[in-house]
């Protein structure tokens, strides 16, 4: 087994607060100016072509909640819930409990505004999944285990599986690469560019992160006791999203330089519009999978 997949010891796991914090505690108001009202950060999805941003990522939102078989009255944990979004609609809309937990101090006092009218249906804390430790009906991880390593996979896995019971489903989107064989089906070459444009996303917008194929995650979910009953790809629906939140982004220069500085208008652009053509070109997927613990 090599350094870069040895499984390390639970007792060692320190969430990666730092890295996470670089990047979500830039300034909610940045944020707000590409994202829009919804506050989410993850791929939508344009069930129908006329759907505007906002109406896809709600949409995003009960494809990945309705593959949860939710029933009112249980508990919803939502691993990195950004700034909220999800575990507010499936409080109001699935009759939940819902406790989402990120490493934005940022995301946390957003998050717990937006849903002030829920009351104590709705829980938002500052904790990483390696510092939760409390039994849940089910779980969710929208875009978030692309930002730890695979040497933690393992135990990733192990505690999801430990927390839920018997007969859960548990769901996870994930920014993968593409199987060594569709690349080898679609004849895709990594140029200069593209390795230049990977060391630039994982020094300035992701330290910290990983990609890896689905199969490495499902391999790691199926030795922690999880079965894979589904993988659905929104490729197409990532490139998509990225042009709107670039459009959204370039519309407000001036505000957005006014929030942050013109260094980082410049490197967001470039990271939103350089992810989306490698999405259109098929360099980069987004996936839901959805694993089921039966016993």
């Amino acid at each position: 087994m090599t350094m870069a997949t040895a499984q390390l010891n639970p007792t060692q796991l320190t969430p990666p607060y730092q890295d996470v914090q670089s990047h979500y505690d830039l300034s909610n108001d940045f944020y707000r100016i590409f994202l829009g009202p919804t506050m989410l950060y993850t791929c939508a999805y344009y069930e129908r072509d006329e759907f505007t941003l906002e109406e896809a990522q709600i949409a995003k939102n009960d494809l990945a909640l309705g593959k949860c078989d939710l029933k009112p009255g249980q508990r919803l944990l939502d691993i990195g819930c950004g700034w909220g979004a999800t575990i507010i609609q499936a409080v109001e809309k699935y009759g939940v409990r819902g406790v989402g937990i990120t490493l934005s101090g940022e995301q946390v006092k957003w998050a717990k505004q937006a849903a002030q009218h829920l009351g104590d249906r709705a829980e938002f804390r500052m904790q990483g999944w390696e510092e939760f430790d409390e039994p849940v009906d089910r779980i969710v991880a929208l875009c978030s285990t692309e930002h730890f390593r695979e040497e933690r996979y393992g135990v990733f896995f192990e505690k999801c599986y430990r927390l839920l019971p018997s007969q859960a489903p548990m769901l996870i989107q994930v920014i993968v690469f593409p199987e060594e064989s569709a690349q080898k089906e679609k004849c895709l070459t990594w140029t200069e560019e593209d390795v230049a444009f990977a060391k630039f996303i994982g020094r300035k917008i992701f330290p910290g992160g990983q990609l890896r194929a689905p199969s490495t995650l499902c391999r790691y979910a199926k030795q922690a006791g999880f079965e894979t009953t589904r993988i659905q790809s929104l490729q197409p629906h990532y490139a998509k999203t990225l042009d709107a939140w670039a459009e959204r982004l370039e519309a407000n220069r001036e505000a957005a330089i006014e929030l942050t500085s013109p260094e980082i208008y410049e490197m967001y652009m470039r990271y939103i519009t350089g992810c989306a053509d490698r999405y259109r070109s098929g360099k980069i997927d987004v996936v839901q999978i959805s694993l089921w613990k039966a016993e």
